[in-house]
């Protein structure tokens, strides 16, 4: 039977986010959009993730104008956003009311596929923000977060994909972020869904461990219906595979995609000379585009590694690298097994490092880790050490129903604290997710005088959020 295969081509968001620190600028992307847009492809990646805050932080660019300007130059071709459910895309959950706001605006501004995630597969973290997309008329793109455990396997998946999809999703989105999901469990998995779920199911994957586009492969062989590719230059390693490897590798067979190798050669043409300013200047690093099989042993994404590096150079500890890896999988079971995804990637990462650097397991616990192991975040995969948490909260309740329901509506309190520097809604919303960053960003454009920008300004971020959160720009 013939299936066209459909791409979804990752290079103006998730491509440089996981190789280049997020600093593609938008006067790099416009001159290609009108070759991209003519591509025949599913969706262009574009939004959310961590571009929203690199734009403000590091391009001097504001997040919803970059949008608006996209759309324009890309009538024809959907636009899509990553959103982290009640995290939207920032680090801690956010009230209805903010979230609803957030989902529409970005759907008035131009995103058309919303893909929603929770770090911890709490689908009670996913709900809000797929009901807010479908009501505002957006695709509603839900991801189950792939990882392995001894409490994850097909069945954990299939179940949740089932719930996923009567809770509303239009598409189903297996969301492999570190590159574990393995060709042959990628083939059972996609065949089991497609005989358990009606939806189309999207696959996204890395290559950091070297197995992305066999996963692929078989994959389309399971039935899958739409994969994630990045154009050559900022593709593999850390990034997504190639999308002219797989154009040409199903060209003329029964999962032809139908996309021209001509025309990717052209727009790649283009990304090779963004990718050479984005290595000279430091930010694409030869470490990004090798193979690391450690993500296989330790589940910690590609992007996480680098930072774990930077962590413990600055702590002049780097002998302890391979301390520190060892010490991830076992705070991981410590705190539940939640997948290694932003926010938790970064939350059990950085208590990995204070285990192995203060000499003693659980000495010091991070606000993060004590606010997981409290249920801040939503429900844990699986059991905790009961030992571990009553060291870290005491006698303090976990929370056991949604983290969001804990919440009053916030909107009304953000824009009165944005107060006349939040020009529009939107303002409000890059406030809300980011205040100190917007406050800058917004005091620079009422400046008259010309703000001279460095895209290597070094990130103001308060120290705790330096620790735990800098990777999240590569990953």
């Amino acid at each position: 039977m013939k299936k066209q295969i459909y791409i979804t081509d990752t290079i103006l968001r998730d491509a440089h986010q996981s190789q280049a620190a997020t600093r593609m600028k938008l006067e790099e992307m416009l001159p290609a959009c009108k070759l991209l847009d003519e591509m025949g492809y599913w969706s262009l990646e574009c939004w959310g993730g961590a571009t929203f805050d690199a734009c403000m932080r590091f391009l001097n660019e504001d997040p919803w104008e970059r949008l608006r300007t996209l759309k324009a130059h890309l009538p024809h071709t959907k636009l899509q956003m990553l959103l982290r459910g009640q995290n939207i895309l920032g680090y801690k959950h956010y009230a209805d009311d903010v979230v609803d706001a957030f989902c529409r605006k970005s759907i008035e501004n131009g995103i058309d596929v919303v893909r929603i995630f929770d770090a911890l597969n709490d689908i009670r973290n996913m709900e809000r923000a797929m009901r807010a997309v479908k009501e505002y008329g957006g695709i509603c793109e839900a991801a189950i977060s792939y990882t392995t455990s001894p409490f994850h396997n097909e069945d954990y998946f299939v179940k949740l994909a089932t719930t996923l999809e009567e809770k509303g999703a239009d598409v189903i989105c297996i969301k492999d972020m570190a590159n574990l999901l393995l060709p042959f469990d990628a083939y059972n998995l996609v065949k089991r869904l497609k005989e358990n779920i009606s939806v189309p199911i999207h696959l996204h994957t890395h290559n950091t461990t070297g197995t992305g586009d066999m996963t692929y492969l078989l994959a389309i062989q399971a039935g899958v219906d739409i994969v994630d590719c990045a154009l050559s230059p900022l593709a593999n390693g850390t990034s997504q595979p190639t999308t002219e490897s797989l154009v040409a590798t199903l060209q003329h067979t029964d999962y032809d995609t139908g996309l021209d190798l001509s025309k990717l050669s052209q727009a790649a043409t283009h990304f090779r000379g963004v990718a050479n300013r984005l290595k000279t200047e430091g930010f694409l690093d030869s470490k990004v585009l090798s193979v690391d099989t450690n993500t296989l042993l330790y589940q910690v994404p590609g992007g996480m590694l680098s930072n774990l590096i930077s962590q413990l150079k600055q702590a002049k500890a780097e002998d302890k690298y391979y301390e520190v890896l060892a010490e991830i999988p076992r705070v991981r079971e410590d705190f539940g097994y939640p997948p290694l995804v932003t926010p938790t990637s970064q939350i059990v990462g950085s208590q990995a490092v204070l285990n192995v650097l203060s000499g003693e397991r659980y000495k010091v616990f991070t606000k993060e880790s004590k606010g997981l192991l409290r249920g801040e975040y939503g429900k844990v995969p699986a059991p905790v050490n009961e030992v571990v948490r009553k060291k870290a909260i005491g006698d303090e309740e976990v929370i056991t129903c949604r983290p969001a329901d804990l919440l009053p509506p916030e909107l009304e309190k953000y824009k009165l604290e944005a107060g006349l520097l939040a020009h529009n809604e939107e303002d409000v919303l890059s406030y809300a997710l980011f205040p100190q960053v917007a406050k800058s960003f917004f005091e620079k454009r009422e400046s008259p005088a010309p703000f001279l920008h460095s895209a290597q300004t070094p990130p103001t971020h308060e120290p705790q959020i330096r620790t735990l959160y800098v990777q999240d720009l590569f990953h």
